[in-house]
């Protein structure tokens, strides 16, 4: 069995599958896809991706705000947060932390964000979703200073070794999505190779970021199988051995994903 640990089922392209959320979800279990986890990225989907994992025994969620999606202007609230997870089905928190890519300017009301979901990871034990985009720096300083007990994940990741070893030191896990299969990721690929293996997750992200040879093309959560063999390949070891680990990887990290 395979995991997609990081999927927007919510914004999910489904022209391919005739508009059917279930026959998009039935070609992922066709491929051997046995459990999503449907990613929450604002207040506004906090009660979509409820209501998905609510409706579907394979998909569990998370709810956070992503820092682009934070609002000028409205604080992000704890209880506000603390409230939407308690939920059987939410198993995570985020995905939070921090983009300069996109908005340098909003660093302040990123990291304030971020710290409030870290204070609510720790309130709950949930784990911790991290989108993290050249803010290498800020993101660790943050990890450290929450010094979190329980592990959580930096998903979708593009930096370079020096970050996962430091993200791997404060026990976080590495998933890596499609962008692994691109041409020009061969410094991510160097990556790919030295996660330890019992720290390593694949994803989709979708609709985002297609692997190849989907490139240019919305992603769907089946998609996570070229993710996973590409990675098997790089690694020198069996689709099987990688689909195995990652799934017990997966049950780890999100141990309340099992119920």
């Amino acid at each position: 069995m395979l995991v997609d640990s990081h999927c927007h089922l919510d914004r999910l392209d489904l022209a391919s599958h005739g508009g059917s959320l279930e026959a998009a979800l039935d070609a992922a279990r066709a491929r051997g896809v046995g459990h999503f986890l449907c990613i929450g990225v604002s207040a506004d989907n906090a009660a979509a991706v409820k209501a998905l994992a609510d409706t579907h025994a394979d998909v569990h969620c998370s709810v956070g705000v992503h820092p682009l999606d934070l609002e000028p202007g409205h604080d992000l609230a704890l209880d506000w947060l603390l409230n939407e997870l308690d939920h059987p089905r939410v198993v995570a928190i985020g995905e939070t932390g921090l983009d300069y890519h996109y908005e340098p300017d909003a660093a302040v009301r990123q990291q304030e964000a971020f710290r409030l979901h870290l204070q609510a990871a720790r309130v709950t034990g949930k784990p911790v979703i991290v989108h993290t985009r050249e803010a290498r720096a800020d993101t660790l300083a943050l990890l450290r200073e929450a010094d979190l007990p329980q592990a959580g994940v930096l998903h979708c990741f593009t930096e370079d070794w020096e970050m996962a070893k430091a993200a791997l030191d404060l026990g976080f896990y590495i998933s890596l999505s499609g962008i692994v299969t691109f041409r020009n990721a061969d410094a991510l690929r160097e990556v790919a190779r030295q996660v330890p293996a019992d720290r390593l997750l694949v994803e989709t992200d979708s609709p985002y970021l297609a692997p190849v040879p989907h490139r240019g093309k919305p992603n769907l959560p089946q998609y996570v199988r070229e993710v996973a063999e590409f990675l098997a390949a790089q690694r020198g070891v069996s689709y099987e051995e990688l689909a195995a680990t990652t799934t017990a990887n997966f049950y780890r990290l999100f141990p309340l994903a099992q119920g």
